[in-house]
């Protein structure tokens, strides 16, 4: 009897651990099979969101930039002198120290000086975190999971974003804003908050989202080279629309930004040396 017992445990056992692998057999064959219905549409536009129509909004900026500096070469000379007073011993140095210090809106605002500061020390930092995402750049070791500044710098343009946000609010600003500047910097927002997402999340938490620098890595080579590979297959994880919304936004931002006040960043400079000559 007590064989026989030892003999109907065993097989119970073993008629248990097959139903159990045929279960994760199930399982690994319902997680491969290729989706359809809806899952094929959402699949469909995600992958034209993060490769063609990335090519596109990266034209329509390139494109932008040419025509905005286009208009301003053509354009009549305004009639009065834009010449500061006293002239500077370096022309080239003063501009400098004025586009980049802002002593002007440092003497009259210095709260708004000082989120400008902290604003755009995050978003130079930003630009380089993307730029070593790219596997030919390498600022960070290539091992490392995580970006420059492991979410840090995300705080570092979020929160003046917010600042700036909440000071359109308020007189006398309120009343010189219009619909596109509360949109430009909602837009901004929202597109630097999804990434924040994603960089709060590889960084500040035990588990962490899996996506880390090296799948965005594979992603942007992917890219570079124009292979037009699936990033689906690159970027793993249900975390994968966190990255598609945050390109979708990137790429609202590179249409509208020949169009917008933030184009006065690229031509602060030359404008600021004819001042001070």
């Amino acid at each position: 009897m007590a064989v026989q017992a030892v003999a109907d445990a065993v097989t119970a056992a073993s008629k248990a651990a097959a139903g159990a692998q045929g279960a994760v057999d199930a399982t690994s064959t319902a997680s491969t099979t290729a989706p359809s219905g809806l899952a094929l549409v959402v699949n469909a536009i995600d992958y034209v969101i993060m490769v063609p129509l990335l090519y596109a909004a990266v034209l329509a900026l390139l494109v932008g930039i040419v025509w905005k500096v286009a208009v301003i070469l053509r354009s009549a000379p305004p009639p009065y002198t834009l010449r500061l007073y006293p002239a500077p011993r370096n022309p080239a140095l003063a501009a400098l120290g004025d586009t980049f210090a802002m002593p002007q809106v440092r003497r009259h605002r210095p709260l708004f000086w000082v989120f400008l500061m902290i604003y755009h020390a995050g978003f130079i930092l930003l630009v380089l975190g993307h730029l070593d995402i790219l596997p030919q750049i390498n600022i960070l070791p290539p091992d490392s999971r995580h970006m420059i500044g492991s979410g840090a710098v995300g705080v570092a343009v979020t929160i003046p974003l917010v600042y700036f946000l909440l000071r359109r609010l308020r007189s006398p600003q309120r009343e010189i804003s219009v619909f596109a500047d509360y949109l430009l910097l909602l837009l901004l927002l929202f597109l630097f908050l999804f990434g924040d997402m994603m960089s709060w999340g590889n960084s500040w938490s035990p588990q962490g989202f899996v996506m880390t620098k090296q799948d965005f890595s594979k992603y942007f080579d992917g890219l570079v080279r124009f292979t037009f590979a699936d990033p689906r297959a690159l970027l793993p994880g249900f975390h994968y629309h966190f990255a598609v919304i945050h390109v979708l936004l990137a790429e609202l931002f590179f249409v509208v930004l020949p169009f917008s006040k933030i184009m006065h960043t690229f031509f602060s400079v030359p404008i600021n040396l004819l001042r001070r000559r």
